[in-house]
């Protein structure tokens, strides 16, 4: 597909009320397995990804690794991938301009920005965040390619919801094409969604008691799992071999998959 043709199947998935759930893989065998599995759409995780490297999350995967990580996946798979590069690895609104031009050519359909100050928690002053922002929509339109504003200072907490709300209107404003500022509250998400722009809910805190169909009726447009589900995978890890070398117990393998039921999965290039 051209770049055109995969912005625009990506944008289409953002229903507001029927949200598209866009699972995040940590490396190409779980991308391959969420596609063959059924998802439209992917996105890169930091944190997965980090933990793959044996680093911590949080601006210590540097931009040519997280680009190579996110042209492998888009090439493993032929649904959409969305990119998560946390701050745009820089502060100038230069440097996170140049971070989606980038984006663009490793072949993702979209990026998602952060309002953090990476490797630090701090969120940018208000006035820079949102110049980030201005560069990062101006560097998707000529490239081609989706814009995910990030509120992160609640996830962080370093600032209120009422804060998250504000810079999501400010990016909207701005021409953002998703806004997501991750655990906010319900009552949130909905003002988040009356801006009209599209909205990420993330499935994490009290929004793992929701379904899908609940979230979507919380106006969002669009569901991330973060490293959670590489998180569940990283318990069945500790859990497993703590009862291996502390117990002798080697029962926990009884869950695994099969490998004829992998291979099927990696074996099949193309998921439709």
């Amino acid at each position: 597909m051209s770049r055109k043709e995969v912005t625009e199947r990506f944008l289409a998935l953002h229903v507001r009320g029927t949200p598209v759930v866009m699972p995040n893989p940590w490396d190409i065998g779980s991308a391959k397995i969420m596609a063959r599995l059924g998802a439209k759409a992917l996105a890169t995780t930091s944190s997965g990804h980090g933990f793959t490297l044996g680093l911590i999350d949080g601006g210590q995967v540097a931009r040519d690794v997280a680009l190579q990580h996110a042209a492998d996946l888009c090439a493993a798979v032929d649904v959409p991938v969305n990119g998560d590069f946390e701050n745009g690895f820089g502060d100038s609104p230069a440097t996170v301009a140049e971070t989606v031009r980038m984006a663009a050519e490793a072949g993702l359909a979209g990026v998602s920005i952060e309002d953090t100050a990476m490797p630090t928690k701090k969120p940018y002053p208000f006035d820079l965040a949102l110049e980030r922002i201005v560069a990062a929509v101006a560097a998707a339109r000529a490239a081609g390619i989706l814009l995910t504003a990030r509120a992160d200072g609640w996830l962080l907490r370093n600032y209120d919801q009422t804060e998250a709300l504000r810079r999501c209107q400010a990016f909207a404003e701005a021409g953002a094409d998703v806004l997501y500022a991750p655990l906010v509250d319900a009552e949130t998400t909905r003002a988040l969604a009356a801006t009209g722009v599209p909205v990420n809910v993330l499935a994490a805190g009290d929004m793992r008691d929701l379904t899908a169909k609940e979230i979507g009726a919380l106006g969002a447009a669009r569901i991330s799992i973060g490293g959670g589900l590489a998180r569940v995978t990283q318990k069945i890890i500790i859990e497993g071999t703590r009862a291996i070398l502390e117990k002798g117990d080697f029962t926990i393998l009884k869950e695994a998959a099969t490998a004829a039921e992998i291979e099927s999965m990696l074996n099949n290039e193309t998921q439709g």
